[in-house]
């Protein structure tokens, strides 16, 4: 294991101290616990809470997006698990401003057993929540049993759109809309190079052969649909927006935003090329892309790899993917 770090079991500590010594200014940790993170940001009165959970090891996913017109919170356990439902209820307290909060994250066991028991906790103190999973990865599960499939990437459009409608004072139960709204038409795919190393695991999660990539490779090291042979960026490109658009069809005067997404040790450089040829295969549909986003938003360690994510869009969801955010890690207040 080579990795700059000190004790591998103050990895996940050390990480939240040196956020915290970052961007203080913006955010902030709940009464002193360096697992739950809220924003630093002026609220409005009666504005929906939106908090999210899950396990480190994806920065920015998921504590990089509390902020402004995102996230209000988020709670982190160890490398790849599952924070303790007594934190998650703590956070939800923290960020209820008399509206109720939306708890907002990924398809995974651990995540979904705590969260439905700090749910049911809250509920003894008055508070409303209400639950949306974020179910985008295509490569996870086939469309029928779309309800089991992973949540990745698109999570950051997920949290974008929700935080813009908490941000317009809707209710509870139209910023949830809202967010169900935007899964419905977002949809993700990735490929795997490399594997990575869970720091006090230290060895890889997987392997895979230096000639070989892995198409639908999880950000946990979870089996994709198959190991091929090194194919080019256009192929890779090729491949992940087909299977895309097989799951979600896309045609003519259709408007989309395209997340190229680094799973932590791929250049933008990289990501950039499978963005051209993403573009290139999407002006042949004559569908137009708006606010792409390239770049590290949700990674696994340093695994080598990308995903694509597809969001189409209609006028309502254009306007709140526009609407200006401002956190650590996702700032688009001049788009």
């Amino acid at each position: 294991m080579r990795k700059i770090i000190n004790r591998p079991e103050d990895f996940v500590n050390e990480t939240m101290e040196g956020i915290a010594l970052a961007y203080g200014d913006r955010i902030h940790f709940l009464n002193g616990d360096c697992r739950v993170l809220v924003t630093g940001y002026p609220v409005k009165d009666g504005k929906v809470g939106i908090v999210t959970a899950g396990g480190s090891g994806h920065l920015p996913v998921f504590l990089g997006y509390v902020g402004s017109g995102m996230l209000d919170g988020c709670a982190i356990g160890n490398v790849f698990a599952s924070p303790s439902s007594q934190k998650m209820a703590d956070m939800i307290k923290a960020c209820d401003h008399g509206s109720g909060v939306l708890c907002l994250y990924g398809n995974y066991g651990g995540d979904k057993m705590n969260f439905d028991m700090a749910c049911e906790m809250v509920e003894m103190d008055d508070i409303k929540t209400k639950t949306v999973l974020v179910r985008d990865d295509v490569a996870s599960s086939a469309k029928e049993q779309a309800e089991k499939r992973r949540g990745v990437a698109g999570m950051v459009y997920a949290f974008k759109v929700a935080g813009a409608a908490a941000d317009k004072l809707m209710s509870l139960e139209q910023v949830a809309g809202i967010a169900e709204k935007a899964l419905a038409h977002i949809r993700t795919m990735g490929i795997a190079l490399s594997p990575c190393i869970v720091p006090e695991v230290g060895k890889p999660t997987f392997s895979i052969n230096d000639d070989e990539i892995e198409v639908g490779m999880g950000i946990h090291g979870e089996p994709g649909i198959e190991v091929r042979k090194m194919m080019s960026a256009n192929e890779v490109a090729k491949i992940i927006i087909d299977k895309i658009c097989t799951d979600m069809p896309l045609v003519s005067g259709d408007r989309v935003s395209v997340m190229v997404n680094g799973l932590g040790a791929t250049p933008l450089e990289e990501q950039f090329i499978v963005f051209r040829a993403v573009a290139k295969i999407l002006a042949d549909k004559n569908v137009s892309i708006f606010m792409p986003h390239i770049g590290e938003f949700a990674t696994s360690m340093e695994m080598a790899g990308l995903s694509i994510t597809v969001f189409k869009l209609d006028a309502e969801l254009e306007e709140l993917l526009r609407a200006p955010a401002s956190t650590p890690f996702y700032t688009n207040e001049n788009k």
